[in-house]
């Protein structure tokens, strides 16, 4: 799937780019053949997330060094550019460097059609592979049949995810919660009495676009209660899967439970994730589950006493790398798309990043000023080092992420049972990696 956030995009419902041209100015750099040349960076974060931000500073140095160039700076949605990839990646006036996402279902198809340059040599050459390591560089790698983990680079991201439980201290102190829970017992006390005192315990959304939070707290439940293998055999199709047992099946009921308690609020088939945030910031609810792409947002919002922390007790987090930059294969100007790629990984843009609390791959954490922000970050980097990230479940299977979304909003609406999801799931998953 968005950082967004790992869904940090545009909430508008984009359906075509829609180009701001940005004429690059000043500086020296550059070469007399780049005279003339416009450079096209496709790409669809809110430019107010700290990797927006970051982009804006990568954009003046990128501008800087290369005069003579005209930038285009197109602004797109998540929706939309993973909907019409395939067309604006295979015509004629294709452009120079994209953002896409990552995962089986669209990187790994991109890749696997020959819609994406391979980039071992770029890496090699400017040192990505050091800064961009382990888990997060997971699915910046496809083989030929378009599977995650292994074979070329196709692609490099510039952040780190992780999903939390952002909430209201208020809300918690007034229903006699006098801090964050421990336990999924302890979680699931604390949401009693919240419904006890009359609020609504998650703000939570499952519109078929943009209504991710419900997936997210399914598959938090689902990644609680796994094992490394049992994720890594579905993610990356390892193994055989069996969705009616295990972590699955137990994740799959749990999340029916809190559907039926009340515990994520009813009507969400017609709410998006922007709805479900607001509705917290505006204190309907008393926690909101989401990554780190609202976090700086929240921080300047929120008009009450907040904090976060990750699903409690559980063995493995919803998280991974960003969205990751790629050089389509028919780009005119390869040479400025690997240069841009290189500018946002660098210290000056990476920090940029950090200081806003947007967990860069390459940023140094103990740059980070603000205390809060900081700490923030610091349990991303405990998270990465323990390898207890489990991704997002929509990566392994092409069409995965419209089909979870169909059935988050049947169980959200009470039309559809935790067995009858897992049905229908575990013949969804074979069928698409043919198995």
């Amino acid at each position: 799937m968005r950082s967004i956030s790992r869904r940090a995009c545009i909430v508008a419902a984009v359906t075509a780019l829609t180009a701001t041209s940005l004429a690059a100015c000043g500086g020296g750099g550059g070469t007399s053949g780049e005279s003339g040349k416009t450079f096209k960076i496709v790409q669809y974060e809110n430019p107010s997330t700290a990797q927006g931000q970051g982009w804006q500073k990568a954009l003046e140095i990128f501008k800087a060094k290369h005069p003579d160039v005209k930038v285009e700076f197109q602004q797109t949605s998540f929706d939309a550019f993973r909907q019409n990839a395939k067309i604006t990646l295979s015509g004629n006036d294709v452009p120079d460097v994209v953002e896409f996402n990552k995962g089986n279902a669209d990187g790994g198809q991109l890749a696997a059609q020959g819609l994406l340059e391979p980039l071992n040599e770029q890496v090699t050459k400017n040192g990505w592979d050091k800064k961009v390591t382990g888990s997060m560089a997971a699915f910046a790698k496809y083989d030929e049949n378009g599977h995650a983990g292994s074979g070329d680079w196709y692609g490099v991201p510039n952040i780190g995810e992780y999903v939390m439980f952002y909430y209201n201290k208020t809300k918690f102190r007034q229903a006699g919660i006098a801090k964050p829970p421990a336990t999924l017992a302890e979680f699931e006390t604390a949401m009693d009495k919240l419904k006890a005192a009359g609020q609504l315990p998650i703000s939570s959304s499952a519109n078929t676009s943009q209504g991710f939070n419900q997936m997210w707290i399914w598959y938090s439940l689902v990644s609680a209660m796994s094992t490394r293998q049992q994720i890594d055999d579905f993610m990356f199709v390892k193994g055989p899967v069996d969705f009616h047992s295990g972590p699955w099946k137990d994740g799959a009921e749990k999340f029916q439970q809190w559907i039926d308690k009340g515990y994520v609020g009813d009507k969400l088939g017609g709410l998006s994730f922007e709805q479900a945030t607001v509705n917290f910031l505006s204190a309907k609810s008393a926690m909101l589950i989401w990554n780190n792409g609202e976090f700086a947002r929240i921080r300047k919002d929120a008009k009450f006493d907040w904090g976060y922390f990750t699903l409690p007790g559980a063995q493995l987090s919803m998280g991974s790398s960003g969205h990751l930059w790629g050089v389509p294969a028919k780009a005119k100007n390869k040479e400025l798309a690997y240069d841009w790629i290189n500018t946002t990984l660098s210290p000056e843009v990476q920090n940029v990043i950090g200081q806003k609390g947007g967990l860069p791959l390459a940023g140094d954490t103990a740059t980070i000023s603000d205390p809060v922000t900081r700490q923030f970050t610091e349990r991303f980097d405990q998270l990465v080092k323990a390898d207890t990230l489990s991704f997002y479940p929509d990566y392994p299977v092409p069409g995965f992420l419209d089909f979870i979304q169909t059935h988050m909003q049947a169980m959200s609406n009470r039309n559809e049972t935790a067995a009858q999801y897992l049905d229908a799931l575990q013949k969804f998953y074979d069928d698409g990696t043919k198995r």
